[in-house]
């Protein structure tokens, strides 16, 4: 199978090239220089015999969305369709990578993956908006909704944690704010389980079980890094107000992989604790 990624060089795009290509599938790697996404159509060539691409290339500055969303639009939004409509030319499935803020977060259960989409930031609305355009431009097609990602190969919370906790020796981390931190070698082998397994097309949300707060999640990394967890206080989100609302609860339901045989993801303090070296040495 030949699989196209866009957005290679990002942090999940990485994993899953690497997660794909020792499975023995063909990956073609692109990232921004081989790919203009708003623009597909002017590379056809990087389509031609694909069975599979994987768009994880997006506007992910949240709160500089706030104030561009026209341009976080053009790539959240926008492109994805034209993937899709790319896709639908060569016959190939496309994976729209999607993310949690499409729900307003005031939940108390985990979001089911047909659960009305309700965003409240600019970033949620410009990839609510990419998931509509892929369902419209294309039958062939998973959206697959994650949420608090972290991995080795890019900037994230577990390694600004730890940094911050070691530099300081304290640390207030919001308790108030809950989720299912998800590492991208996970999600990046539930894709590739997905794609191999010939799933209906559909939403489907790839995320780790369990949940806890960003609080919760800081003091498990502390311990990982070798320090006390002790010194990470909890504060709620008054204490740090950002141009962006962030959902209060971002816990993703599985209904819909358990219904066609794919496991999730496994709990999210048993997968950090097999992250947690390759994330903090990166």
């Amino acid at each position: 199978m030949r699989w196209l990624v866009v957005g290679a060089n990002g942090m999940l795009g990485t994993d899953l090239v690497e997660v794909v290509s020792r499975a023995g599938h063909d990956v073609v790697a692109s990232d921004r220089d081989e790919l203009d996404i708003t623009h597909p159509e002017r590379t056809p060539e990087l389509f031609d015999g694909v069975d599979v691409v994987v768009n994880c290339a997006a506007w992910t500055a949240v709160d500089a969305a706030e104030e561009q969303e026209g341009a976080a639009f053009t790539l959240n939004g926008t492109a994805p369709g034209l993937l899709a409509r790319e896709c639908r030319r060569v016959g190939a499935r496309l994976v729209q990578i999607s993310t949690d803020y499409v729900f307003a977060g005031d939940a108390d259960q985990p979001y089911a993956e047909d659960a009305p989409m309700r965003p409240v930031s600019a970033y949620g609305r410009t990839k609510a908006a990419g998931e509509w355009a892929v369902r419209a431009e294309t039958p062939d097609h998973l959206v697959i909704r994650t949420a608090w990602l972290y991995g080795a190969h890019g900037a994230c919370f577990p390694r600004t944690i730890a940094r911050a906790a070691a530099e300081r020796g304290g640390l207030d981390v919001i308790d108030d704010q809950v989720g299912q931190p998800t590492w991208t070698v996970d999600l990046a082998g539930l894709v590739l389980r997905l794609v191999e397994a010939g799933v209906p097309s559909g939403t489907y949300h790839g995320t780790s079980q369990g949940s806890t707060s960003w609080w919760g999640f800081a003091r498990t990394v502390v311990g990982s890094a070798g320090l006390d967890p002790q010194i990470v206080r909890p504060t709620t989100s008054e204490a740090f107000v950002r141009p962006a609302p962030r959902p209060a609860y971002s816990v993703l339901g599985h209904d819909a992989l358990r219904r066609v045989g794919v496991e999730p993801i496994g709990d999210w303090a048993e997968r950090w604790e097999q992250a947690a070296a390759s994330v903090l040495a990166g």
